[in-house]
Order: structure tokens, then C-alpha cells, then sequence
């Protein structure tokens, strides 16, 4: 769908009841004057308007208390889609999603270290136009692109300003790719993707505040406040895997020495166990150890364990500082969870400062490797149905 026909569909009302419909469908006309205070007959010039552009469906009589059956409202799933990128470091996903995030295609690329800016580029319009190649759905349908970047993103211009596994910096992501597809483009850090994903597609869109940590190549975070995505004064609130947590440590990518990640990321997981644990090669990956333990291996279960001790310790401080009501957990080394969350658990139980927040939900991500890239599918989403409330 071109910018500027995007751009025209957008209203607070129309939002307002799109919106409504998708998290109570089915719903009666009548039910969503009632629960939005819109006038009835706002609700129903709106909902035709809607029913005409096909974003809305209407289905089989619902129940009557008395008098004549209401007709029901549904999202049409189909009517509109999205791309979906989940870019770097290790590689560049793409999917093509609906409305209601069912994948409808995908493909991915391996990134091959060192790269340019311009190269990273080419792999991006290279996995857009593979979609845009196996899809025989009108472009017109298309929404619009999704991109969720590791690293530090400046989401106004759309830029990935720090790129830091990737070693590259201040690339026009949202600047070059519109001028590529024509199609509005969105740009966030992959963790805030994430969390914009689990609060759309996760079934927490009833909590207020909660954090979703990334923990797979990097550890990042996405904060969400008050409904509202929380990116700081300068664009890096979430950069959890950054916070000290041994000051003599290995040196992380950062500069910096004894962050996080560079103690519980997937490649420190296998570095660790290279270190401490004979017979372990050091081209060994996280998965690795990982079906060492699946396989009984007391060591690789034992670093697993320490692992969550050391993930454990940043949940709590997490917990001090933003005192979330849920922590999501996602990314590729917590498909190590039975040996990680116990233990991760364990520590919190030990160090929390109060009963409240020792009880702190902690969960793991049930939409499993596809969370980012339905975060980066709720970029757009979120324009088209709550485009005022959702992003801060």
C-alpha cells in the first residue's frame, strides 16, 4: 500500500473501534458504543466505512436478550498484510504476516561477517523483494514494512545509529528502503519489537508494565510503561545486556568490560564451557551445550544452571529499577529453559528486596523463534489500529 493511501485510512475513531474489534471479536455494534462512549451512530457510519475498505467482517447473528439478533463484527484477516523483518546479527528473517499475525510466507539469509553498510542493505531489499516474489498478493494490500534491528535505533528517522555485533553505525534504514518499495517502513530495536510483539500477539495486553528480555546472541529489553513503549531520553532504554555485572569480566563489544551478555549471550554460554569443561572445543555453539545437557552431561547442565544464577542476579535488578508487573523471557538460549529457569527463579526468590517483587511473573515467550518478528509486524499494525496510545 503506497504512504500516502495509508496515511488517509487513519483516524483516532475509526482506531478506536478497529481496534475494539480485534480484541473482542465478535462484537455487536451496540457493545462497541457502549464500551468506547462513542455515539451509536458514529459507531455505525464508522463500521461501514470500515466494512467498505474490507478491514471489517460482518458474520452470523449473534444473541439476543430480546428484540432482533445483533450482526457481529470480526477483523478481516485477510484484507490487509505485513512484512516482517527480524534483521542481524546472525541473520536477516523476513515473513509475510495478515492481520492477525498468521505467517503467510517466509525467508531468511545468513549474514556473512564483516559486511558494509551497503551490503547489510542489499540483504535487507534482497529478503523484501524474495517475499514480494513468492507472494501473489497485490502490493496495494501491503501495510507497510516492519524492521526490527539489533542494536540502537533511532525510531524518528528510522536510522540504526550503533549496530554493535554487526560493528556498523548511522545506517539509513527507513530512508532507503521507502525509497526502494515505496511502502511505509518502521524501524525498532529488536528486543522493543519484541515486547510490542508479546503485548499484540502474547496475550499480555492487559498488563500495564512489563519488560521482554531477548536473550540469544545479545540480551536486550523492551520496556513497556503505562501501555506505552518506553524508548528513554536518548533511544536506549532496554539495553539490559550492557549493565555491569563483573567489573574485571571479558571485555564485551561494547568497550565496556563484565556486561551481561558477555556472561549468559549464547556464544559466552559455549565460550564458558570451553573454558571450564574438559573435551568442550571452542568452536562449540550455545546449542551445543545446551544438547550436551538434554543429554545428561552433569558439567553443561551445572553451567546452564550458573547461567540462570547470573540471569537470575539481572532479573533482580531489573526488578529493583523498573518493578515491572511481568517479565517476558524470549531469544535462543532460553530454549534451555528447563535447566535455566529454576535456578533463575531460585535467585530472584533469594534477592528480591520484598515478598511482592520475589513474586514477580516471570515467563517464557509462547510464541516461541517468531516473537521479533511479529514485534516487527506490530510496527505497523499499531498505525492502523492504535496508532495514539501504544508507543511513547
Amino acid at each position: 500500500m503506497q504512504r500516502g493511501t495509508f496515511q488517509l485510512m487513519k483516524s483516532v475513531n475509526k482506531s478506536i473501534i478497529l481496534n475494539k474489534i480485534r480484541k473482542s471479536e465478535p462484537i455487536s455494534r451496540a457493545q462497541i458504543a457502549k464500551e468506547t462512549s462513542l455515539t451509536p451512530p458514529t459507531v455505525s457510519s464508522i463500521v461501514k466505512e470500515l466494512i467498505d475498505q474490507d478491514l471489517v467482517r460482518e458474520s452470523t447473528l449473534g444473541h439476543s436478550s430480546g428484540g432482533r439478533k445483533p450482526t457481529m463484527l470480526h477483523i478481516n484477516a485477510g484484507a490487509f498484510y505485513v512484512i516482517g523483518i527480524d534483521a542481524g546479527p546472525e541473520r536477516v528473517e523476513g515473513i509475510l504476516s495478515d492481520l492477525t499475525g498468521k505467517v503467510i510466507h517466509r525467508t531468511s539469509n545468513l549474514l556473512e561477517k564483516p559486511l558494509t553498510s551497503e551490503q547489510f542493505l542489499y540483504r535487507l531489499k534482497d529478503i523484501i523483494n524474495k517475499i514480494l516474489g513468492i507472494s501473489n498478493i497485490n502490493e496495494e494490500k501491503i501495510i507497510g514494512i516492519g524492521i526490527a534491528m539489533h542494536g540502537v535505533v533511532d525510531v524518528e528517522t528510522g536510522t540504526s545509529l550503533v549496530a554493535p555485533i554487526l560493528k556498523l553505525r548511522n545506517i539509513p534504514i527507513k530512508e532507503i528502503l521507502e525509497k526502494e518499495f515505496n511502502l511505509t517502513v518502521k524501524v525498532e530495536n529488536d528486543a522493543r519489537a519484541m515486547a510490542l510483539g508479546e503485548s499484540w500477539f502474547g496475550g499480555h495486553s492487559d498488563v500495564d508494565s512489563m519488560v521482554t528480555v531477548n536473550v540469544g546472541r545479545g540480551v536486550g529489553a523492551g520496556v513497556v510503561m503505562n501501555g506505552r513503549l518506553y524508548h528513554g531520553a536518548q533511544g536506549i532504554a532496554g539495553e539490559l545486556g550492557h549493565m555491569t555485572i563483573d567489573m574485571n569480566g571479558e571485555v564485551c563489544e561494547c568497550g565496556n568490560r563484565g556486561c551481561l551478555q558477555t556472561l549468559v549471550s549464547g556464544e559466552a554460554i559455549a565460550d564458558r564451557a570451553s573454558k571450564q569443561i574438559e573435551g568442550i572445543p571452542k568452536k562449540s555453539t550455545g546449542k551445543d551445550i545446551f544438547k550436551l545437557a538434554e543429554q545428561g552431561d552433569e558439567k553443561c547442565i551445572g553451567l546452564l544452571q550458573e547461567t540462570g544464577k547470573i540471569l537470575g542476579i539481572g532479573m533482580t535488578n531489573l526488578i529493583h529499577l523498573v518493578n515491572p508487573g511481568k517479565i517476558v523471557l524470549g531469544g535462543g538460549v532460553m530454549k534451555s529453559e528447563r535447566f535455566i529457569m529454576p535456578v533463575l527463579l531460585e535467585t530472584i526468590h533469594q534477592r528480591a528486596l520484598t515478598e511482592e517483587a520475589r513474586e514477580t511473573e516471570i515467563l517464557v515467550t509462547r510464541l516461541g523463534d517468531d516473537a521479533t518478528l511479529l514485534g516487527a509486524v506490530s510496527l505497523l499494525l499499531i498505525e492502523l489500529f492504535d496508532p495514539v496510545t501504544k508507543i511513547g
